[in-house]
Order: C-alpha cells, then structure tokens, then sequence
C-alpha cells in the first residue's frame, strides 16, 4: 500500500511541474521571440511480479510425473513504479511573423539569435524588439546592447532618417542626404543540436559548455516580430487534460489512505 501511495504521488509531482510549463508558455503567448517549453516525463523502472509459491513446491499443478516448469517460473506481470520529468525541452520551430512598420522592430525568419551584452555576459535572443538609446546604440528592450559583428555595439546619429536594415543585417541610414553603414547585426547560430543553448529567462538563452557561435544561415526580416510559437488552444487542451490526471492521481492517494486506514483500525486489532 505504501508502494500505491508513492507511485501514485510521483505522479501528481509530474502533473503539477507539468502545469506550470503549460501556464509559462500560456503567460508569455504574447511575448516576442519565445519558443515553448514542453515537459518530457519517463517512467521509473517497473517492478516484475511473480506468484508469491511458484516454485517452492514441486507437487503443484506446473508438475506432472516428473515435468515442471523449471527455474523461468511464470510471470503475473509489471508493476510500475510511477514517473517523474525527465527534461524540460524547447520547441525551437518558428514562429509566425507580426507586421509593426517600426524600422527598429526586426524579426529572424530561419535560423539565428541576435546576440546582447548583459552583466552576465554574451547573451542570444530571438526578440527583435528593438529601440535607440539616448547615447544612439541599439538595444534591448531592458536596455541591453545589440552587439555587431565585431563585437561592439552600433549607433545611430541623431540626424539619421530612413534606417534600413538589410537581410544579412546590415543597418544603414541616410546622414545628411547620403547613406552610410552604420554596422552589421551579429547573427549567430550553434548548430541543429536544440539543446545547444537553454533559456536563462526574459527571452535570453546562454550557450551549453563547449558550444561555440557560427554564422548563422536565417534571415532578417525589417519592421516586423516574429510572435510566440505557443498554440494557445492547444495549450489550453493539455491543461485540461493535466488536470484530470492530476485528479485521478488525487483519488488514487485517497483511496490508497482508506486502504491503509482500514488496514490499521480494522484488520490489525481483530487479527491480534
């Protein structure tokens, strides 16, 4: 009975890490560049069962004149011992686009991170919600800095007008009736290993040990944000089917609690 009881509450731990991953991707459904997580569960390992007698005694039905079973006795079956998350895994898929018109505002069609300095070091994103500072760098929307690719940030003049920013990242503006280069968008990559890099929070991702920045093969779409690729009513579906096994997960306890209960302060006084 005790056994019901733990497995029955590893459970309900799965169910509820397993809620608070859906209501993360359902809070930030309306966030720039966030990628859903999903919870992998596994299964510990199962417990064979086999009849408590089978073997002990050679005169039972599995012998005749002589012939038994042998030592593979018979099986009754598996009994599982419950589950637990294994990995909280990021679905990398793209998401759909958002037109803005802000020329500042600049979305990553493919693969590619934009990558940021921030008081823990090079950070990678996929919001590309951008704006100018009151020193002219680009940055962040909690003030970090879009680094280029030579690794400093890019300013733009208080006079520049029509900010263009091309495919490949290069930002250009017209200065005084002529346009200039004002820098180039750092655009990396680590690899198709999804696992490269994981969410530190507020849309940033940090690098795994030994995962090195590549160019990147995406593109850079101008005056638009590429949107969560959370399915709000699919999301909606797994909560609600969550739920319920967390409920049955919950009666199980209950039940499993009577049993004992009765166990106790029935069956043992009579039996002693």
């Amino acid at each position: 009975m005790w056994r019901g009881l733990y497995t029955a509450a590893s459970g309900m731990i799965t169910e509820m890490k397993r809620t608070d991953t859906l209501a993360n991707n359902l809070a930030n459904a309306n966030t720039a560049g966030f990628k859903r997580d999903e919870a992998i569960n596994r299964e510990f390992e199962p417990m064979l069962i086999r009849r408590i007698n089978d073997g002990t005694d050679r005169g039972n039905v599995t012998t005749f004149k002589g012939f038994h079973v042998g030592d593979d006795l018979p099986r009754v079956g598996t009994l599982g011992l419950g589950s637990y998350i294994d990995e909280i895994a990021t679905d990398h898929s793209q998401g759909g686009f958002q037109t803005t018109g802000n020329p500042l505002d600049l979305g990553i069609s493919g693969d590619g991170y934009f990558a940021v300095d921030t008081p823990q070091g090079v950070r990678y994103t996929r919001n590309g919600s951008f704006f100018r500072s009151r020193t002219g760098e680009i940055q962040t929307v909690n003030g970090q800095r879009v680094r280029g690719r030579n690794g400093q940030g890019i300013t733009i003049p208080r006079n520049a007008v029509q900010l263009n920013v091309s495919p490949e990242g290069e930002v250009s503006a017209m200065v005084e009736g002529q346009r200039q280069v004002l820098g180039q968008l750092a655009l990396v990559s680590f690899g198709p290993d999804p696992r490269a890099v994981l969410k530190q929070g507020e849309s940033l991702y940090y690098p795994q040990e030994g995962a090195q920045p590549q160019p990147a093969r995406g593109t850079i779409e101008q005056g638009v944000l590429e949107v969560s690729n959370t399915n709000v009513v699919s999301e909606m579906v797994s909560l609600i089917n969550n739920h319920r096994v967390y409920e049955a997960g919950s009666k199980a306890v209950t039940t499993q609690d009577t049993m004992l209960d009765k166990a106790v302060n029935e069956i043992a006084p009579v039996s002693g």
